[in-house]
């Protein structure tokens, strides 16, 4: 047995299927098929409190699509994708080594599941261009230490941080702010932060309490921020054109199908990319 194989079942082993995991969540609002029946019973909860919940995970996405091709369309070849989730259409190391195939880019998720998917994506891809490694963003010290990171990203380089749609399960009490700079001080001039945020600015009806509780019992609780508490987040940066704004209106794709979000609504989250000067 490969070394890569007993990882795999080392990883599934761990998988709890009984508490709900934002990944899996996510994975079954995009249409996926790698979640379980907690998870599916947590995206009803959210879809009966906002039911244009599902086309709004999936503007999230496009979001991230057209961020990272904008990324490695001004030159950048290194991408550190935190809280990547499960793989689905449009990954990161897709989208941007199809711009430029010398691309290198690494995934990190804290949820077994997405290791095992990951490589299992990975397979077959260039040795020291692409990876994926199991640990959680509040630990940055050791993601940035990690052998396979350092294998496959040169910090003397610019690097593309991506922190899309996993701070909001980062909670105040576990100083979100401090990770950031953290990773932010790790990478050289140059580097850009590629991030998304859910946010209640675009449902002024809806309490904060509601629409948090159904992930109460999961495995990561939800904190949404407001417009300036994830402009935070960018401090010290050159925020770019169109600056940090609801996900569907950074520098939409007229090509791209846009999603119809029920009764006029919004997709409840800001995105942004920044440069570090």
């Amino acid at each position: 047995m490969s070394d890569m194989t007993e990882a795999r079942i080392a990883a599934a082993a761990r998988i709890n299927t009984t508490v709900a995991h934002p990944a899996r969540v996510y994975d079954y609002l995009l249409g996926g098929k790698d979640n379980f029946a907690a998870d599916r019973e947590m995206a009803a909860k959210l879809i009966e409190l906002s039911p244009g919940t599902r086309e709004g995970v999936r503007a999230h996405r496009a979001f991230l699509r057209r961020a990272v091709r904008y990324l490695a369309e001004v030159g950048v070849s290194q991408f550190l994708d935190i809280g990547t989730g499960i793989p689905t259409q449009g990954n990161t190391h897709e989208i941007a080594q199809e711009v430029n195939p010398a691309t290198r880019v690494v995934y990190v998720d804290n949820d077994p599941i997405v290791l095992v998917h990951g490589r299992a994506l990975l397979n077959g891809s260039p040795t020291g261009m692409t990876t994926v490694i199991e640990a959680d963003l509040r630990q940055p010290k050791m993601i940035l230490s990690h052998p396979e990171v350092r294998t496959v990203i040169d910090f003397t380089r610019p690097v593309a941080v991506i922190l899309a749609g996993v701070l909001h399960f980062v909670t105040d009490q576990e100083d979100p702010y401090a990770t950031v700079e953290h990773i932010k001080s790790a990478v050289p001039a140059g580097s850009h932060l590629l991030l998304s945020h859910i946010t209640l600015d675009f449902a002024p009806r809806v309490r904060e309490e509601d629409f948090t509780k159904p992930y109460d019992k999961s495995s990561a609780p939800m904190a949404p921020r407001t417009h300036a508490e994830v402009l935070r987040f960018f401090q010290g940066w050159h925020v770019v054109d169109p600056g940090v704004v609801e996900v569907v209106k950074w520098r939409p794709d007229v090509s791209e199908r846009r999603e119809h979000i029920p009764g006029g609504g919004h997709a409840w989250a800001y995105g942004g990319v920044a440069i570090k000067p």
